[in-house]
């Protein structure tokens, strides 16, 4: 049953695939001046909010905007063609996603938030605190896309500004957990790397060598053992949405795992 239900996965995305190429890209957004949501970009459907955050000195990595926008967009359609979760989509079809910031509560709003490239995260007191607050009070957040010790360690610290690790421990999370069975089981977590990394067939998938060579699925649980924090380290999930229209080789490579595991991911969001 499991490689029926690949199998379909994969035959719908390679349907759909040629539709990310024509979708707009980074350029077309940062030629523009970028905009926070406001309560009135809020419908009841699905909108994917991903966070704006300031950098450390002390990170590894880049910064908020890695994979954005057609990750967002991309992930949001597939959402709603392999499940029928309704998406927030504007006059043209196109994904009403949302850029957020941790000062404005407005971002309470969203079931589910998303960091990229957390290696270089810096948290001041004020988002610290609406953080915590936000997802004790049951949001949820995913954070993607860094690689390697030094961009773990300064994420640990950070995060650990919101929730004491003696209180909040960062766990491992086991392939069984409910968070990877929901609508497409998974046998393991899939080490994607960026597109341009790779660079082809045979490529590598470690962007820190060998010590980036474990991906690493985690989490911090709220008090009923349900994940409030989802953290996938040494690999870049998000890559694998961004440019599913970019290779052919890459998208059979990643990005029908990438979406088994981000559609997942999205569910248990919005059902625990």
């Amino acid at each position: 049953m499991r490689r029926t239900v690949i199998v379909a996965l994969l035959l719908v995305l390679v349907a759909a695939a040629a539709a990310a190429q024509r979708r707009g890209g980074r350029n077309d957004y940062f030629a523009r001046e970028l905009r926070y949501a406001t309560l009135d970009d809020f419908d009841g459907s699905f909108q994917f909010c991903r966070v704006v955050f300031n950098q450390s000195r002390f990170g590894d990595g880049s910064n908020w905007s890695v994979d954005f926008p057609r990750a967002d967009q991309n992930l949001s359609i597939r959402l709603s063609e392999l499940t029928k979760t309704p998406i927030s989509v504007d006059e043209d079809g196109v994904p009403k996603h949302l850029l957020v910031n941790l000062q404005d509560p407005v971002f309470y709003h969203c079931p589910f938030i998303m960091m990229t490239e957390v290696g270089t995260l810096y948290l001041g007191p004020d988002e610290a605190a609406n953080l915590r607050d936000y997802l004790l009070k049951g949001g949820f957040l995913w954070v993607d896309d860094f690689w390697g010790e030094r961009a773990w360690e300064n994420f640990a610290a950070e995060i650990q500004k919101a929730f004491p690790a003696a209180s909040y421990p960062i766990v491992d999370l086991p392939i069984d957990h409910a968070m990877f069975r929901g609508f497409t089981p998974l046998t393991r977590i899939p080490q994607i790397p960026s597109i341009n990394f790779w660079g082809g067939p045979g490529g590598p998938t470690s962007e820190r060598g060998a010590e980036s060579a474990t991906v690493h699925a985690r989490a911090i649980l709220d008090d009923h053992k349900r994940v409030m924090l989802f953290i996938t380290h040494n690999t870049d999930i998000g890559d694998s949405f961004e440019r599913e229209g970019d290779s052919r080789a890459y998208f059979v490579e990643f990005s029908v795992h990438g979406y088994a595991l981000g559609v997942d991911a999205l569910l248990y969001a919005m059902t625990h």
